[in-house]
Order: structure tokens, then sequence, then C-alpha cells
């Protein structure tokens, strides 16, 4: 049997660390303040100046936790962090305005449907291939910019019925990371009690950076219906343009519109980028996996184009998607808002408290997986894992929450990994390891960078 290949994650320290280490430690990344009993704990509590938290390990906590709707609603701090970008939309709001917005969004969603979306997919893959086709492959090639390119490029087409040039995704790959560290560094000085006004305040700009690569797509296609009457496109955007509140009749207005679309933009293309970034820099360090799944794909495919049925038949392919977000859920902590006071386990939760349900630990605990920090995608054939990958994975959350988008997802992850794995063989560059950071979703910290070599049509 071939020894299972670790991919790196922070080396938690044994004993708890003091406020000001584990402020240190975590000032650009939450996964680097665990500590070693983070990974077993049923349920850790953690005060600082500025907030109290719990975080729910056990498995039937975190299925009460996500399955309680409105009763465990989204956090002040995670509406608070999220809000230059996203505003008041679907992701952020609780309660009724949530499940009236929900009711509108979710018809949009149509256009995400296996048999409409594949086309777009197959064809921002292939000018994914385009592109590393025309890069200098004599060295490493970073895909992280790449995948953010491809992911994005998906969502623009879904969403708008366009797709997304270089400069554009740039713009967002580079716009998102500042956000991204500015965001986390507001958090985290007010998880200490300190101020942040100053990172807050920076943060507004990459996200009116990101919002005027598609504000003029939105404005132009509003005004368009609700001036003129005229319908450009069939897409998400234009569902959420004629959509009617259920009660009321009222339309979107086009700044709740951006709302939303940022949503779904963010969501549509961020998770997925670090899926796929991880899912290759993993097949390359493990070159029999990468055989493996080669071998699949041309089983399955050959050298035709890829259909929906023809993923249906990629287990392996599938796998790797599984895998992936098992050891690298973009999300990885979910938190909750203690809404009054009360007993959970052998706490007793204030009122206003933090409570977190953490993909990151919940499935890399021992106690539900074996050798849960090592990439095994075979685990998910094992009928005796049957059980935990029902109840011990949940990157996409669960219950009323759960991600709309996760079977999209998985498709535009199978398409993209199948695309490149047919096309190239895939290596590490000597001496690379990347250091995974967790901010809004995880990213490798300086780049992913892969060495791509061009396979011939016999192999």
């Amino acid at each position: 049997m071939t020894d299972l290949f670790t991919p790196p994650y922070p080396q938690p320290p044994k004993s708890k660390r003091g406020l000001i280490k584990r402020f240190l430690r975590g000032w650009h990344s939450w996964i680097h303040v665990l500590f070693d009993k983070s990974y077993t704990m049923k349920m850790g509590e953690i005060r600082t100046p500025g907030r109290t938290m719990y975080i729910a390990n056990e498995l039937p906590l975190v299925d009460q936790i996500l399955r309680g709707g409105t009763a465990y609603p989204k956090h002040s701090e995670l509406v608070r962090n999220l809000d230059p970008l996203i505003g008041n939309s679907v992701f952020s709001a609780n309660g009724e305005d949530w499940e009236s917005q929900r009711a509108m969004v979710n018809p949009a969603f149509a256009h995400t449907a296996l048999g409409r979306s594949m086309p777009l997919m197959v064809a921002a893959a292939d000018a994914l291939l385009a592109r590393l086709d025309a890069a200098d492959r004599a060295k490493p090639v970073d895909i992280d910019p790449m995948m953010t390119h491809v992911a994005a490029d998906i969502i623009f087409r879904t969403l708008f019925s366009q797709t997304l040039d270089e400069p554009r995704s740039n713009i967002i790959h580079t716009a998102f990371g500042k956000f991204q560290r500015l965001a986390h560094s507001a958090s985290m000085l007010r998880l200490y009690g300190l101020p942040a006004g100053w990172f807050e305040k920076r943060s507004r700009k990459p996200a009116r950076a990101i919002h005027d690569v598609f504000r003029p797509i939105v404005e132009a296609r509003y005004e368009a219906f609700h001036t003129r009457g005229e319908t450009l496109e069939r897409d998400i955007l234009q569902s959420l343009i004629e959509v009617k509140h259920p009660e009321t009749g009222i339309h979107f207005t086009c700044d709740q519109v951006m709302e939303q679309v940022s949503t779904i933009f963010l969501a549509g293309h961020e998770t997925s980028a670090s899926t796929m970034t991880w899912a290759l820099y993993m097949l390359a360090e493990c070159a029999h996996i990468q055989d493996r799944v080669r071998a699949e794909v041309a089983d399955v495919a050959g050298d035709a184009p890829f259909t929906g049925a023809m993923l249906k038949d990629m287990g392996q392919v599938r796998n790797i998607f599984k895998e992936t977000l098992r050891l690298y859920p973009p999300v990885s902590f979910l938190p909750r808002e203690v809404t009054c006071p009360m007993p959970m386990r052998d706490k007793q939760l204030e009122q206003g408290a933090m409570l977190v349900v953490a993909p990151w630990l919940t499935q890399r605990n021992k106690d539900n997986w074996a050798c849960p920090h090592a990439f095994d995608p075979d685990r998910f054939d094992d009928p005796a894992n049957a059980d935990m990958a029902k109840q011990a994975w949940f990157p996409f959350g669960r219950g009323p929450r759960v991600c709309v988008g996760a079977g999209f997802a998985q498709q535009e992850v199978m398409t993209v990994i199948a695309s490149v794995i047919r096309r190239y063989r895939l290596t590490v560059p000597a001496g690379f390891k990347p250091e995974p950071i967790s901010r809004l979703t995880i990213r490798p910290r300086t780049g992913m960078p892969l060495l791509f070599e061009r396979i011939s049509p016999t192999g």
C-alpha cells in the first residue's frame, strides 16, 4: 500500500497559548490560533477582551446548530466583516428578512441546473486550457490566480451571459486578496477589544474595485428592464431583476440586486477557486492518484467534450472533490450568535456570544476519520465511512441555510480537474510547500506554483 500523503496544515502546539501569542499567530490566519486539543475537544470555550466564543465539535451539537435555522442566526461579526462586499444579502440576512430574500433568490438558481450550465463550464475550462497552453511552462505556473479566473469566468457566464477577460479577472483576484487581509485584521482587533476602524475603512476600497467589474452590467440590464421593458438575456441576473417579493410584489432595487449578485459571485467563484487550487496541488504531489484519475477520465470521456452524464461516471474525480473539501473547506468556520442564555453540554452560553461550528476541525477529527490529516480520496468509497460522510463532512453547511450552489460547485470543480488532468501531467517544484491561511476562505499564502507537462493525445 502506498503511504498516504499529508498536505500542509499549521502544526498546533500541545498546550493553550496566552492571549498575546494567540493574537500574533492569528493575525494572518484563523487556523493558526488552534491548539492540539482543538481537533478532538467536544466543545471549547475561548475568552478574549472583546468576545466570548464557544466551538462545538461534537457531532450531535454540530447537527443541532446547523439545522437550528433562525434559532442560531449568523453572527453579527460575520455580517459586519462582509458588509463592504455583500451588504444585506441572502448570505448575511437573518430571520424573516432572510426567508423573504431566499424566496426571491431561489428561482434564479434554475439557471445553475446541470443541463443549462454544463456547456458554460466546458467552455470556461477550455479557455483555461488555452491560457495554460500559452503560459511559459518551462517554469512553474502559479495556478492560484488562474483558478480564480476560471471559477469567476464560469460564474460570469452563468450570472451575466458574458465571458470574463484576464484584466478584469486580475482585478478581482488582487482586490479580493486585499479585502481578505484587511477584513481579517479588523475582525482580529475587534476580537481583542481593540479599535479596528482603519482596517474597516480600508477594506471598502478593494470591495468597490470588485463591484466596479460588474456594476456597469447590472445597472445597464436593470435600466433596460425597468425603464424600457427589455429583457436582454435569460440568466441569473435577469431573474434577480424581474423577481418580486412574494407578499408585497415589490422588485429588488438596483442596489439590492448588486448585493445579491455580489453574494452569488463571491460564493460562486472564490470557494470553488480555493477547492480547485488545493485539489490540483494534492494531485501534483500524488502521481499515482493523478495517473488513476487520468485513466478514469480517458476511459469515461476519451477526447470528447465533457457532459454531465460523463461526470456522474467519474467516481475518482468526485472523490478528489470531496476529499479536498474535507481537508481544505473554503469556509472553515461557521459563526452563529447565541440569542439568549442557554445551556449546551457542560457550558452556560452567554447571550451575544459567538457559537462556532468548524468544518476545519470536525473534518480533521481523528474520532471521525482515520488518518484525518492525510489525503485519501478512497476513504469515500469505504462503507465504514458512510456515516461520517453524512455526519462529519459539511463544507457547504447543513439544514435550512445549506449552500444552494453545492451541486453547481461539484460540477464545475470536477469539470476543471478532469480537463486539466486529461491534458497535463502536474508536478510540484522542488522544495515548494504551500502554507494554507484561513481568512474568509482558505488560500495558499504565497500562491501555488506548479509544473505542467503537456501530454500527447496518446498519453
